[in-house]
């Protein structure tokens, strides 16, 4: 298991425990797909993909209809995808990304708790390069099955990183990784194969050496990244900070 592993394993119960902002993120990356690729899911395999995510997330339907047609309403501000760069204390290298229809507003906001919780707004290339975007799907498969055979199969589809987790009733579900530009071919490797498609999103990974702070040092950290991710217009923040033990 890789690196991608670890950061998912640290990530995904501070997601879970935000339930209204996961729906809000998911929402907004709806509108954003109907908008770059229509309503019709045949043809917009993003669109599908994030269907089955808000499932997985027991997103209510009429939260799913409503991100829908907000994307064919004339009045509706199109939501902008901008990211910032910066430092956290210690020097952590901090990406956001987020989906906002005023830029004015988001940029104020994101300057405003790096300067007030110990950190600097970066300019445009200062971390990026510290981080290497990916797509990342989950998926079941209902029946006995090789990992080894499995990762063997989606190499050549642009999979680089495979492993099993395990969800909430502890059951077992496929969590693979794989280039940026391959997202189309490889959700169509696991819906042509029969595979129950759960989730599909695009990530960040830092790569690159990591950096390991102290418990207390992590506490300063960990406040400005809350902070970042409790405004309605970010949707993830990354860092190089090696996950806890």
């Amino acid at each position: 298991m890789g690196r991608a592993f670890e950061f998912r394993k640290e990530r995904k119960f501070k997601r879970w425990g935000h339930m209204a902002k996961t729906f809000t993120k998911i929402g907004k990356e709806i509108t954003i797909a109907v908008k770059a690729g229509g309503p019709d899911v045949t043809g917009n395999p993003r669109l599908r993909a994030l269907l089955q995510t808000a499932r997985s997330e027991n997103m209510p339907k009429e939260n799913v209809e409503r991100a829908i047609k907000r994307a064919s309403e004339k009045d509706q501000a199109d939501y902008k995808e901008v990211v910032f760069e910066g430092r956290a204390p210690h020097g952590i290298a901090v990406l956001v990304e987020t989906a906002t229809d005023n830029n004015n507003r988001t940029v104020a906001n994101v300057r405003s708790y790096f300067t007030k919780f110990g950190g600097s707004l970066g300019t445009a290339g200062s971390v990026e390069y510290l981080f290497e975007r990916k797509s990342m799907f989950r998926f079941k498969i209902n029946g006995p099955y090789d990992l080894e055979e499995l990762e063997l199969d989606m190499i050549d589809y642009g999979v680089d990183e495979i492993f099993e987790e395990e969800d909430d009733d502890e059951n077992k579900n496929i969590c693979v990784y794989g280039e940026f530009t391959a997202f189309n071919q490889i959700q169509k490797y696991i819906e042509d194969n029969g595979y129950e498609l759960m989730s599909g999103e695009f990530t960040r990974i830092a790569t690159g050496e990591l950096v390991e702070l102290s418990a207390e040092e992590r506490v300063e950290v960990d406040k400005l990244i809350e902070k970042i991710e409790e405004d309605d217009d970010v949707q993830n923040v990354y860092t190089n900070l090696k996950p806890a033990e």
